[in-house]
């Protein structure tokens, strides 16, 4: 460890306070920062209607405005009025008097017929049984009759008018409304569809720390209203995605995505791409696994993104077109997107080419041709802990590695970099990592700094000192690639001891390169004593290896980084000298 580490205030000695409770309204403060937040920002997105609604909520008073939230901010869209209670809200059928009139929720009636589901399942068995009671109650169902079997009977028997008539005589029911307004607002504020409103309550707890920005240089996350509306769309295909297709067959899945495909797919912003290409990969894998052979073909055929190469190889293949099949291996070969593809061109251009039912993958090779160690059958289970005692029985120091300490090196080397609101990828305060995190834009548009920052980073102790500080300044912000415990940047250091900066360069800025792909396959272990270190990939009996690991084991014998796979043979322990 660097002198300037053991100077820095500890971290973990470091007392934090954090609030145990929030304020009962705190979400209205929560929901009025994202509103004020996409006006100021997107006004010249939004329609003249989204527009009122912004106007109309703000002449809300104040209790409306929260049972709005409260409604808004559920996973449902129809409430029961008489069970209504929250303590922070004073008269509330006042309140909904007020929100009903300004048309903020809307009693129900007929134009819900096509979500009755949703109502009923705001409704107890028993009191289904009892609308049945106050409709006819000479011709009632069983008691013993199962809830959707009782729905079905209803829907068949009575007017959905007449339905809600009589649930309207038991409790009141209301819909909220501007539901795709707010989904828009909270969409704008996020960029996407699976944060949400709790990511204010986990800061405000203390939960989680973000990294603060200067909101004034945060930028825009779209900059025209096709935009937003195409990402928001695809996000809104997926997550129907995932509904239908556990009651649609596949026949109607495939003949769905293309007929939306064919009407807005085609069109779709530079912006919604991302998303849309990990949609075809999704909808196309589903469709593989249920023997769709030809339909995942061409789906898979509408992005290049990793694995559609892959899998559109092995369709082909299997459907007997090997030439097309042998081209697009070749295709990949000449320029692979990652390790995956990298290794499987190679291998499946073997097998096409030697016309093999099988063949024997370069990972599997690797592997037979690893070294063994003898390890207690006791370890069967905790194979890196057998592996890390067996060292340490030969006199090596040994921790788990894996992928941790590079990426918390990565992290906590290029952290300004990673969050730096001039490259316009941060849009709102609570955003955990850049938009383009996972993307390649990120190394190309950072390349010049990345560059920038290993030039100075040009001996063993300037890395260690710039890890070292940026690990007590940021220590418990979070960061998707750096870890907050003891020993954690014991682990960094480590690493960097036993490494040339040089070789740490290298490994940084192959990292930089695909963040989604290189942040993983790192070896398991690093062992090392005063004379040698090594990085070890240990694999059981029954393990295989991946090709991003095989990447990883070229990529440093490649620039001399000593690593190696080294096999696990179990053996019985003499239960004589326990």
């Amino acid at each position: 460890m660097s002198a300037l580490s053991a100077e820095l205030p500890d971290p973990f000695t470091q007392e934090q306070v954090f609030p145990t409770d929030l304020p009962p309204k705190y979400y209205l403060e929560y929901f009025n920062y994202v509103l004020a937040f996409v006006r100021k920002r997107y006004a010249h997105i939004l329609h003249e209607s989204e527009l009122e609604f912004l106007n109309d909520y703000e002449s809300l008073s104040e209790d409306a405005q929260c049972l709005f939230i409260r409604f808004s901010n559920r996973s449902k869209s129809f409430f029961r009025t008489n069970s209504l209670s929250y303590s922070e809200i004073g008269d509330l059928p006042a309140v909904l008097t007020e929100l009903l009139e300004r048309n903020f929720i809307e009693t129900l009636c007929e134009a819900h017929d096509t979500r009755f589901a949703e109502v009923i399942d705001l409704f107890t068995k028993p009191e289904l049984l009892e609308v049945t009671r106050l409709l006819q109650p000479d011709v009632m169902p069983a008691k013993s009759i199962k809830k959707p079997d009782l729905v079905r009977w209803l829907l068949y028997e009575y007017d959905f008018k007449v339905l809600c008539e009589v649930i309207g005589e038991i409790e009141p029911v209301v819909k909220v409304s501007f539901e795709a307004e707010v989904m828009l607002m909270k969409f704008l504020f996020f960029g996407n569809r699976y944060a949400d409103m709790t990511e204010f309550v986990v800061r405000d707890l203390g939960h989680v720390r973000f990294q603060s920005f200067d909101e004034q240089f945060l930028s825009i996350q779209f900059d025209t209203r096709k935009d937003a509306d195409d990402t928001l769309m695809v996000s809104l295909m997926k997550e129907t995605f995932d509904v239908i297709k556990q009651d649609l067959p596949p026949e109607e899945i495939y003949d769905w995505f293309m007929n939306w495909h064919v009407a807005s797919g085609t069109s779709l912003s530079n912006k919604a791409l991302p998303s849309f290409n990990s949609f075809i990969l999704k909808v196309s894998a589903w469709l593989e696994r249920k023997k769709m052979l030809s339909q995942a073909l061409t789906i898979y055929q509408l992005t290049n993104d990793a694995p559609a190469r892959e899998r559109r190889v092995r369709l082909l293949y299997n459907l007997g077109e090997i030439d097309e099949a042998l081209a697009l291996c070749e295709e990949i070969a000449e320029s692979p997107q990652n390790a995956d593809e990298r290794f499987f061109s190679l291998d499946f251009h073997e097998k096409i080419k030697n016309k093999k039912a099988r063949i024997i993958k370069r990972t599997t090779r690797a592997l037979k041709a690893a070294e063994a160690i003898e390890v207690p059958v006791s370890f069967r289970f905790r194979v890196e802990f057998g592996a890390i005692t067996y060292y340490q029985e030969q006199g090596y120091n040994a921790f788990f590695s894996e992928n941790e300490p590079w990426r918390a090196l990565f992290g906590l080397l290029f952290w300004d970099i990673i969050y730096d609101t001039n490259v316009q990828t941060i849009h709102n305060p609570l955003q955990r990592i850049p938009s383009d995190f996972f993307l390649p834009d990120f190394y190309f548009k950072r390349s010049a700094q990345l560059k920038e920052r290993l030039e100075a980073a040009h001996s063993r102790e300037i890395i260690d000192e710039l890890v070292s500080q940026t690990f007590a300044d940021k220590y418990g912000i979070t960061n998707v690639l750096v870890p907050w415990y003891e020993g954690a940047l014991d682990k960094v250091l480590t690493l960097t001891s036993l490494l040339s900066p040089e070789k740490i360069h290298k490994i940084m800025l192959e990292m930089a390169l695909n963040l989604r792909e290189n942040t993983r396959g790192f070896p398991d272990l690093l062992v090392w004593n005063d004379d040698d270190y090594a990085f070890i990939e240990i694999k059981s009996p029954t393990d295989h290896l991946s090709s991003r690991q095989l990447h990883w084991q070229h990529f440093f014998a490649e620039h001399g980084v000593q690593s190696r796979i080294v096999r696990v043979n179990w053996i019985k322990e003499d239960i004589s000298l326990m």
